[in-house]
């Protein structure tokens, strides 16, 4: 067995590099009985800790390319209909499709268009809901797309923001936004042969072990897999703003996007700031309601 110029063996030094990941350097150099010191100097010169370029580059989305196509055209205003044949609900349903658009310019007519409805939205949300039962008398759901019929500042809202995520996947992808791509690619080599479970998931130990043995792209730092989580929230993000329903994952995708999410359980913080970047992601991200893993993820950053 070799032994490096620290007279720590190989096996050693890969010891303490995977024990690292998940203690401190303190307990590192009590459980391998290896001065602190040089533990430290073994850790630092490994390179191992830094974020990793590698994996980075795969998962980062295109750079936009800003062209006159990929430009929102700004579109014609929606043609007036008589939906209901109520003139002031179907006066605030045809304000919604304009509104829709995601156009600063329709959205802002729109709500000036709006003051002049005198009914109140509310009465206005029940007629809708009356008319829509009676049209369908034995689909139960009918009535929900009247719930929330006057709320014309969140649809502007939400409808600038898919307009502002449609432009933007044209300029990152142009006309191929739902092909595969590098990264996704990558997980399907990565994982191939793998059978789905019975809940349609891959299982997390073959998933882990063939990550595992792909180095050069597992994320080296706690920031690294944020930037990859980010990665895979922004490219759902952008399919779902081009077709609705249509950014879920592939499960080699998804079953990455997993596999880095628990390595924020696992991986050591370097430093607070990094500590601090992962709880604000967990805030934001949306997953905060998965209690267990986000118990072990704190536990890592305090412990």
């Amino acid at each position: 067995m070799s032994t490096s110029k620290h007279g720590v063996s190989d096996y050693e030094r890969s010891r303490i590099i995977e024990l690292r990941r998940r203690h401190s350097f303190r307990e590192v150099a009590q459980m391998t009985g290896v001065p602190l010191g040089t533990v430290k100097t073994i850790v630092s010169r490994s390179g191992a800790f830094r974020d990793n370029p590698v994996q980075r580059a795969l998962f980062t989305l295109p750079p936009m390319q800003v062209t006159a196509g990929t430009s929102p055209a700004v579109q014609e205003l929606p043609q007036q209909q008589a939906v209901t044949g109520d003139r002031d609900v179907d006066a605030l349903l045809w304000l919604r499709e304009v509104v829709s658009t995601g156009h600063p310019a329709h959205i802002d007519a729109a709500m000036e268009a709006a003051k002049r409805i005198k009914t109140p939205f509310k009465e206005l949300e029940l007629r809708y809901r009356s008319w829509l039962q009676a049209k369908h008398p034995n689909n139960m759901f009918a009535a929900l797309s009247s719930f929330d019929l006057g709320n014309l500042e969140s649809l502007a809202k939400s409808s600038v923001q898919k307009l502002a995520r449609q432009t933007e996947a044209r300029a990152r992808f142009g006309d191929r936004i739902f092909s595969l791509t590098d990264a996704e690619l990558f997980c399907e080599s990565a994982l191939d042969g793998l059978a789905l479970g019975d809940g349609f998931d891959l299982d997390k130990a073959e998933v882990a072990a063939r990550f595992r043995a792909r180095p050069e792209q597992m994320p080296n730092t706690l920031s690294d897999c944020i930037h990859e989580l980010q990665y895979w929230s922004d490219l759902y993000w952008l399919r779902n703003a081009c077709e609705q329903y249509a950014g879920d994952p592939a499960p080699e995708a998804s079953a990455r996007d997993w596999f880095v999410f628990e390595l924020l359980a696992q991986i050591r913080p370097r430093h607070k700031d990094e500590s601090k970047a992962v709880m604000r992601y967990l805030s934001i991200s949306g997953r905060a309601d998965h209690r267990q893993d986000c118990d072990r993820i704190i536990d890592n950053l305090i412990g």
